[in-house]
């Protein structure tokens, strides 16, 4: 069926639940064929009773009917208990494959993915996979069973008034087909609409200051209301047809009921068959009213999960663009730390050449700045030493290794980066700074609190390093963000470190206090750092200077201020606009 098709994934996900579901199954048969005991024992009841009254005889009825409820109540216990909870299992392994999957994509995905819709398919598609997962399966088989069942039965009473009732059928499966496809289409469009409604929401929480700095509150407020009033407008569409669905069933199935009493009581009052056949027939005939009423609510739950699926399975399918080498080199032991960089060339997708022809080899132990204008490519470089940006092949290597060799793991591991954006989680700055190293003890997390020069800062936290701070860092300056990210690099004690100008919003003199206490702790390490602030570049062995993209000058402090060139330059604009600061 096409209805099926995109469901195919799910069958993998069902695969460790077989068992579970298969005995489910079982009791789903149980639940409709004890079911369908009913109607039988109540038409025998009934010609029992036109013979003769009997007490012994109605209690022996009622009590039959009692146990039948009795079995067909622990059959429904038992199936909803174990397809449900399989449902709840495939939902956990969905999401946790999801999860796992988005934490291996690279950066790129996700600039040009909004955080809304992502979270979307998180939370509402895999509620949607979950139904098909579980109830769908399971009332899918309560209506085929009971359906079959049913028609079985009332084809033993008379086979005319079972052809009656089957020539309403088509008219309910029209309606199942018709109302199906529309509803696909429309959960779609309340799909989309609510991951775009999910987005604004996470934009305007992550940016409220924003927000409230350009008094832009009832402006974001309109733009929520429109986004709102489009999702409430898309279920509208999705509500009326499903409303109208139930509704034309059950004219289907009036329109049988009709025919039954009009043929059935002329076969009545022939004699051809009796008052307890023809209730019993009845009774069967609204056992099956619910397998055509659930049929369109089958069809619901599937469309929707298809559509749900559909979601995720387009954000599964999307391969990591930087992953692990088909072949990796086996390395023993830890890095050196020598970084080699060959006629490297590099430009972001559709866009100018960033990177341009770069030659540059830094020694183990070397601690080398980067700097130059904004925009030279500072950053890009940095970027692809631990891969977050892929070099091309064979341009860039780790102690004469190509890093596109080497395990992801095993690369990043012996390097650590500070980028320009810090993020903090929502936790205390303790669990912050042992982030990459959740073993490491107190004497270890104080000393990198003690060489990123946050230590006098926690004075004035009420609960110190057990200080929560807030979404984000929410609660802290940026300066203070900025050396707790720094504190959580050097906790993990790398061979290489990398720093992306992730001491801008500190003062100069804690920048080179901080630089200071790094040359002393890392010792044979090697260090790369970009800054926009000359006096902390003098601080490294070596100054390489990009302009455009392309190494122009490398050297010392005073080596490149001799020279006169674009290094000197920069130096002098920069001790000017210091002075000019001072003034005024």
């Amino acid at each position: 069926m096409k209805l099926l098709e995109p469901l195919r994934p799910l069958r993998s996900l069902l695969r460790p639940y077989r068992g579970r579901m298969a005995l489910g199954l079982v009791c789903v048969a149980g639940t409709s064929w004890i079911g369908l005991a009913t109607p039988l024992v109540i038409g025998r009841a009934i010609d029992a009773m036109r013979a003769s009254v009997d007490a012994r005889m109605l209690l022996a009825y009622g009590l039959l009917l009692v146990g039948i409820a009795l079995i067909k109540g622990l059959f429904h216990f038992s199936q909803r208990w174990l397809l449900i909870t399989a449902s709840r299992g495939v939902e956990r392994d969905l999401r946790s494959l999801y999860f796992a999957h988005l934490t291996r994509l690279e950066a790129g995905f996700f600039q040009h993915q909004q955080t809304g819709d992502l979270m979307a398919r998180a939370t509402n598609d895999l509620e949607s996979v979950r139904q098909i997962s579980g109830p769908a399966i399971m009332y899918a088989g309560n209506t085929l069973l009971t359906g079959l069942g049913a028609l079985a039965f009332m084809v033993a009473i008379d086979l005319r008034m079972t052809l009656l009732v089957v020539l309403t059928l088509p008219f309910g499966a029209v309606v199942t087909r018709v109302v199906g496809q529309r509803t696909h289409v429309l959960f779609g469009a309340v799909q989309a609409s609510f991951s775009h409604l999910s987005s604004r929401v996470q934009e305007n929480v992550s940016g409220v200051r924003v927000v409230r700095a350009y008094a832009r509150e009832a402006a974001e407020a309109q733009r929520f209301e429109r986004a709102n009033r489009a999702y409430v407008e898309c279920n509208r569409r999705l509500i009326r047809w499903n409303a109208a669905f139930s509704p034309l069933l059950e004219l289907a199935l009036g329109i049988g009921f009709a025919a039954i009493i009009w043929w059935g009581g002329r076969l009545m009052i022939e004699g051809k068959i009796t008052i307890g056949a023809f209730v019993a027939f009845q009774l069967f005939l609204s056992r099956l009213s619910w397998p055509m009423i659930a049929i369109g609510w089958v069809t619901n739950l599937l469309t929707r999960g298809a559509a749900s699926l559909r979601r995720i399975q387009k954000v599964l399918d999307t391969e990591p663009a930087i992953r692990d080498p088909a072949q990796p080199k086996v390395t023993g032991g830890r890095p050196a730390g020598g970084i080699s960089v060959h006629n490297l060339d590099f430009a972001y997708r559709d866009g100018p050449r960033v990177l341009d022809g770069i030659q540059l080899e830094v020694t183990p132990g070397e601690t080398v700045a980067l700097v130059g204008r904004t925009g030279a490519g500072k950053s890009t470089l940095l970027q692809m030493i631990p891969r977050l940006l892929d070099p091309p092949a064979g341009s860039l290597l780790l102690d004469g290794q190509p890093i596109g060799d080497l395990p992801l793991k095993t690369l990043r591991s012996a390097i650590a980066m500070v980028p320009q954006e810090t993020f903090l989680f929502s936790t205390t700055i303790r669990r912050n700074i042992a982030f990459g190293d959740p073993d490491a003890n107190d004497g270890a997390i104080e000393e990198a609190v003690r060489i990123a020069g946050l230590e006098g800062d926690l004075a004035g936290f009420p609960k110190g390093l057990d200080t929560r701070v807030g979404e984000r860092g929410i609660t802290l300056s940026g300066g203070q963000k900025q050396r707790i990210a720094l504190a959580r690099a050097i906790l993990c004690r790398p061979q290489i470190l990398l720093l992306d100008d992730s001491l801008s919003a500190v003062d100069t003199e804690t920048e080179e206090r901080v630089l200071r206490n790094l040359r002393s702790l890392l010792g044979e390490r090697t260090v790369l750092f970009a800054s926009h602030r000359m006096a902390a570049a003098r601080l490294a062995d070596r100054i390489v200077v990009l302009e455009d993209g392309r190494i122009c000058e490398s050297g010392s402090h005073q080596a490149l201020l001799a020279r006169g060139g674009t290094y000197a330059s920069l130096y002098r604009r920069q001790q000017l606009e210091e002075a000019l600061a001072a003034v005024s």
